[in-house]
């Protein structure tokens, strides 16, 4: 028995992952027959007799390539204003329209939503319907659910739903009678905002939109019900609001998906382009057949026409193509044979023949063109140039081939119709060119660059400058000048001008300086560093850089290529040396910028430093001396000594006297307390800060007498005292 199945798009599913900055577009104002007929319906079924109630801003196309409803095109249709579903939107329209009988019987009828009894009313229904033929034995859509009602109104009154009623024959027995086939995949549930959600069948739902305006949506949602071929059934698309009129609920109904599962053939290039040439890339013809159909054996008969020979002009093709179980789609490739015979255009025809389960014919036709691939010819041009040149423009022009062409130089794999090509010395270098057509044709042809230059640069100084002083210089000679030649300096010197037209530039600062010369036919230039005497490096080191007051810090002088130095160390004190010699010095506060600047001339060079005064003491607070306002601890530290009174007499009788043996002690961290007996044996040991002896031994009174006591006192920082002696126990 066959049954209506709900089935989860996997292969969409996988394009949730990819992050788009697509948005959806939507368009209203169409026909309801002309969106059912040009963008629902698919191949293998036939509607007639739609109809639409509801507001016209109920319904619409929708474009949502790239967005995270993953439908690409279709019919948008919702509780509001389809409109306000594109970012930005306010999907949030309330026509006050009337609602729908069968919508409010769904919304009723969820049993996971508490609130089920509470939903008394639909408004603003939109509901699209139509009869339709299917010419195979199935039928199937795929759509997406979404809402503004999400989240915030899960399992409320507001739980807003659709349906698609089903009415007619059904093939396993009797008949489809209105039964709404929008169930939550693998259960009897209807799809509302209260049965997928985070919360439950959260494997269909999506709550974070890309591209639209909705609070949440699900994931596409394919519909498969069996049907009888060449019957006639109706269908019901509705939606609405449940008990108030406002925050939007819509549904998403993929184009081209409301199809039939009618055994089809299809006959295509890849490209889609009819004609194929020789030596370029070859055609497909593509046979297909539906799901449904995939455990069956299915042989299609074909006929191949046309004036071009199988076997001489193109590969030859397997006819009859046969599906085996478990295969959906044969693919046959035909490639064209490159003779290079000049023979025009030829043809092939495929015609292919199927039957439906409904008994029609269905005859499917592929046309292809197979014309020539010609050779290239190439239009380049031959420079002369008069200097030297690592950018000489070279061109080139192929013809009679197929474009767009591509091109491969000799010189740096140069790929376009124009290229650079050095020529850096006198006479000529030949570099080569090959032009490609679309279909691989070619054709290779020599660029010829000459070059007769006499003007070069022959002498280039350069005079380094003094530290931070601009007098340095640079000049520049030439030889084969012809005519009157101009000369030009330039470049960055700090203080002063940057260029000159002159062979010698002046009174410069370090840096990069450019020669040109130029004559009456050739302009040729080189460049030269100028360098200076190093300048001052001021650096310095310090022995502490923070600790108790006083602090007494030595400053090591570090710096470089400097004669004189000035130290101010921000605590009253300056020093003026001409040597390196370390500076002592003394602070009783924080110096927050002490400063070394290292002079050579005019040259200056600063190097900062900073000392940090805190204050000093015992952190410790166990300590008897310890100072809470200490940062840092000075090893002042006083810790109390341990004391202990040793008792030499007790006598356990039960008067609450002197019942117990025990140290008296003070500032002791741990006590340990072990007594014996005459002969020896352990009667006691106790620890902690207040062990006691009760008279017993395990459990049972001690006899009077002498015993023998090892104690030990600990105190803080690891003192400790011990000692022994005896103790009297006496029972009065």
């Amino acid at each position: 028995m066959k049954k209506i199945t709900t089935i989860l798009s996997l292969g969409m599913l996988l394009f949730w992952g990819s992050n788009s900055n697509a948005q959806i577009t939507v368009q209203t104002g169409q026909a309801a027959s002309t969106l059912v007929q040009n963008v629902l319906i698919g191949n293998g079924v036939s509607a007639f007799n739609v109809t639409f109630s509801g507001d016209p801003n109920q319904i619409g196309s929708f474009n949502a390539a790239g967005s995270n409803i993953a439908l690409p095109t279709g019919i948008v249709m919702s509780s509001g204003d389809v409109s306000t579903l594109v970012p930005g939107g306010n999907p949030s329209t309330d026509y006050f329209g009337p609602g729908d009988p069968m919508i409010l019987a769904t919304a009723q009828s969820v049993t996971t939503n508490p609130s089920a009894g509470s939903i008394t009313s639909t408004n603003d229904a939109a509901v699209l319907e139509f009869d339709f033929i299917p010419l195979g034995d199935t039928v199937k859509f795929r759509f997406v659910f979404g809402s503004e009602e999400y989240t915030t109104w899960i399992n409320t009154q507001y739980n807003d739903a659709f349906g698609f009623y089903l009415t007619g024959p059904n093939p396993a027995g009797g008949n489809y009678t209105n039964s709404n086939l929008a169930l939550v995949p693998n259960t009897t549930l209807p799809i509302t905002i209260s049965t997928i959600h985070p919360g439950l069948n959260s494997q269909y739902y999506i709550g974070n939109p890309i591209g639209h305006s909705l609070n949440g949506i699900t994931v596409p949602i394919e519909i498969v019900f069996p049907v009888v071929c060449g019957a006639t059934y109706h269908f019901k698309f509705a939606i609405a609001d449940c008990v108030d009129g406002i925050l939007d609920t819509g549904v998403f109904l993929e184009g081209g998906s409301f199809s039939s599962d009618a055994v089809n053939v299809s006959v295509a290039t890849v490209t889609g382009d009819t004609t194929v040439i020789e030596n370029c890339t070859g055609a497909q013809f593509i046979f297909s057949r539906p799901q449904s159909q995939i455990n069956d054996t299915l042989v299609v008969n074909y006929d191949i026409t046309g004036n071009a020979s199988m076997g001489v002009d193109y590969n030859g093709l397997i006819n009859p193509v046969t599906f085996l179980p478990g295969q959906d789609s044969i693919v046959l490739n035909l490639f064209p044979v490159g003779d290079g015979i000049v023979e025009g255009s030829e043809s092939v025809i495929i015609t292919a023949y199927t039957i439906t389960q409904c008994g029609d014919t269905i005859v499917t036709t592929g046309t292809l063109y197979i014309i020539d691939g010609p050779t290239l010819p190439i239009n380049e041009s031959n420079p002369t140039v008069f200097c030297a040149n690592d950018s000489v423009l070279v061109t080139a022009v192929a013809s009679t081939g197929f474009p767009p062409y591509t091109y491969t130089w000799s010189y740096a794999g140069q790929t376009n119709d124009t290229a650079y090509v050095p020529i850096l010395q006198n006479g000529s270098i030949d570099y080569y060119v090959t032009a490609t057509d679309q279909c691989g044709n070619t054709g290779t042809d020599t660029v010829t660059v000459t070059m007769n230059q006499t003007l070069a640069i022959d002498t280039m100084m350069m005079f380094p400058a003094s530290a931070c002083t601009p007098d340095g210089a640079v000049s520049g000679m030439g030889q084969g000048i012809t005519g009157q030649p101009h000369y030009h300096w330039e470049g960055p010197n700090t203080g002063g001008p940057s260029q000159i037209d002159a062979t010698v530039m002046q009174n410069l600062s370090p840096g990069w300086y450019v020669f040109t010369i130029t004559d009456n036919v050739c302009s040729v230039t080189d460049s030269i560093l100028l360098t200076s005497e190093p300048g001052p490096i001021a650096n310095m080191s310090l022995s502490s850089v923070s600790g108790c007051n006083p602090l007494n810090v030595t400053f090591t002088n570090n710096s470089q290529n400097a004669t004189n130095f000035e130290w101010y160390f921000d605590n009253g004190n300056n020093a003026f040396v001409n040597d390196l010699s370390s500076q002592s010095q003394t602070f009783t506060a924080s110096a927050d910028q002490i400063v070394l600047i290292a002079i050579n001339g005019p040259c200056r060079d600063t190097a900062f430093a900073s000392v940090l005064i805190v204050e000093c003491g015992c952190t410790d607070p166990l300590a008897t001396n310890y100072d809470p306002t200490a940062v840092q601890n000075d090893g002042s530290c006083i810790f109390p000594e341990p004391t202990v009174i040793v008792p030499n007499i007790f006598t356990p009788n039960g008067d609450a006297n002197n019942d117990v043996f025990k140290l008296t002690t003070t500032n002791a961290t741990d006590v340990i307390i072990k007594i014996n007996n005459r002969w020896g044996n352990n009667v006691y040991v106790g620890s902690g800060l207040d062990p006691h002896w009760d008279g017993k031994i395990d459990g049972t009174i001690a006899p009077d007498g002498v015993y023998f006591l090892q104690y030990t006192v600990k105190g803080l920082m690891g003192k400790e005292i011990t000692g022994q002696g005896f103790l009297q126990l006496i029972r009065q």
